[in-house]
């Protein structure tokens, strides 16, 4: 089945570019679109779309809080998301994230990049601009140098060790796997368990863990 997709940003040219780049893609379909980030959540409310590409800056409600409304602590049914901007600021990266996004892209990351971000999110995997990845997270762990990191609630394996750092470098499951010559589902279980034991919402939350900790790629 195809990956069901709502796009949201104010600009009309860019949304109804995105909306075309995406339906070009195979197995995506874009099933709606919205000019700002409070139409965005009550579309998304209703249709439950796999992923919302929503973009940052935008009127009534902007992407940042339309993120924390759809995926953010405390959602019952979250839906995935991935913030797309024209800007390269930390503080909005920092806020996406932090308001549950699953992807952060810039408007230049063309069409391959823009589906491989809509397919991890609909995987459950994260997806980072390769252009600001490891500036950003390193960011994230001097975002409060006064606080220690949390500890996991149990000690992590040798493999956990090793798909936690290969987490960190934005590496997808399939990538793993191929990496650490295990299976695609022995991959699944081993993020799963760092889920459990790192107290993490979602693989964006083990990548800021693994560079808090110094275990980064």
């Amino acid at each position: 089945m195809s990956i069901r997709v709502l796009v949201a940003d104010d600009q009309e040219l860019i949304r109804t570019g995105l909306a075309m780049i995406l339906d070009a893609q195979p197995g995506v379909e874009v099933v709606a679109t919205a000019a700002d980030g409070l139409e965005a959540v009550r579309l998304a409310e209703r249709l439950r779309p796999d992923v919302c590409l929503l973009d940052v800056r935008m009127p009534v409600l902007d992407g940042i809080g339309a993120t924390r409304r759809l995926a953010g602590p405390g959602v019952a049914q979250p839906i995935p998301v991935v913030v797309i901007t024209t800007f390269d600021l930390d503080e909005y990266v920092y806020g996406a994230l932090r308001a549950g996004a699953r992807g952060f892209l810039l408007k230049d990351a063309g069409p391959a990049l823009l589906s491989q971000a809509i397919h991890a999110a609909a995987h459950g995997d994260a997806l980072i601009a390769p252009s600001v990845t490891t500036r950003l997270l390193s960011a994230f762990a001097r975002h409060d140098p006064t606080a220690a990191p949390r500890q996991p609630f149990e000690p992590l394996t040798d493999r956990e060790e090793q798909v936690l750092r290969a987490v960190a470098a934005g590496h997808t499951n399939t990538e793993i796997a191929a990496d650490l010559f295990i299976s695609l589902s022995t991959v699944k279980t081993h993020v799963a368990s760092l889920l459990t034991k790192l107290g993490a919402r979602n693989r964006v939350e083990i990548a800021i863990w693994a560079y808090e900790t110094g275990r980064k790629a």
